[in-house]
């Protein structure tokens, strides 16, 4: 009953389709580790298993042999038994013979006897092989199994790794994207054309109020001369038109109706 248990887990174990439980896991690499501790103590468990199955078919091998040896040595004693009596028979004394002749009797029974234990073993001697064959068979297959399921995880947890560290190289990278306005960069560059924008206002502000003051001073020139020649004309002089200055110049800033001149 233990050898059957034994070897039912042994053929299931080797069965088992790692792809298929590993698309089925929730968290692959905590089952691998779980597999590959279950695998190393069952592979544990079955050796112990297949040893002890292995030195229990040595002792009925060798009961067998010890059997088969009996045989032949009660055999060759019934023999030269027989070849005794017959001696003793030859020379007259037939009551040796007859002693010689039931030896030769006690010999070939215990020779059929050993004959029958070394046949009656064969069948269970057949059977412990076929049992130690397949048990063998399961335990490498089991063996290849766990290699195969190390070589998962080691696969799956680089992949794993390699999976971070790109995680972590592209967090890094996005985190320094000049393009990106959310990053620190982009919010400083923002900040440093805003101080720059803020600054060309200015300098137009600046610029808009100079301009102001110089048309403040045309005009406020314009103003004095246009007052020294009426303080002219009111003296008796003829009022000089100033060199350059052109007549529409002369009437700027005075707001007068053209009608008026015509009624002097």
């Amino acid at each position: 009953m233990v050898k059957q248990s034994i070897f039912g887990r042994i053929a299931q174990l080797a069965k088992a389709n790692i792809n298929s439980l590993l698309d089925n896991a929730e968290d692959p690499q905590k089952m691998l580790d779980q597999m590959v501790r279950d695998y190393t103590n069952n592979i544990a468990e079955a050796e112990s298993a297949v040893a002890q199955t292995i030195g229990n078919l040595r002792m009925l091998e060798d009961d067998y042999n010890e059997d088969v040896k009996n045989a032949r040595d009660w055999g060759n004693k019934a023999l030269a038994a027989s070849r005794k009596a017959d001696e003793y028979r030859g020379s007259g004394h037939a009551a040796d013979a007859e002693k010689f002749d039931n030896l030769a009797k006690v010999a070939l029974q215990r020779q059929m006897s050993a004959e029958n234990e070394a046949k009656g073993a064969e069948p269970s001697i057949s059977s412990q092989r076929e049992v130690v064959d397949k048990l063998k068979t399961g335990l490498g297959q089991m063996k290849g199994k766990l290699n195969e399921l190390t070589s998962k995880r080691n696969e799956l947890v680089a992949r794993s790794k390699t999976a971070a560290a790109q995680s972590q190289v592209h967090d890094a990278i996005k985190s320094i994207d000049f393009m990106d306005p959310t990053s620190e960069v982009g919010r400083f560059e923002e900040k440093i054309r805003r101080e720059e924008a803020k600054v060309r206002g200015q300098q137009e502000l600046a610029e808009s109020s100079l301009d102001a003051q110089f048309n403040q001073l045309e005009d406020l020139g314009e103003q004095v001369e246009i007052e020294a020649r009426l303080a002219a004309l009111k003296s008796g002089g003829a009022a000089k038109p100033a060199i350059g200055a052109s007549a529409a110049g002369a009437g700027a800033g005075s707001t007068v109706d053209e009608a008026d001149f015509d009624k002097l």
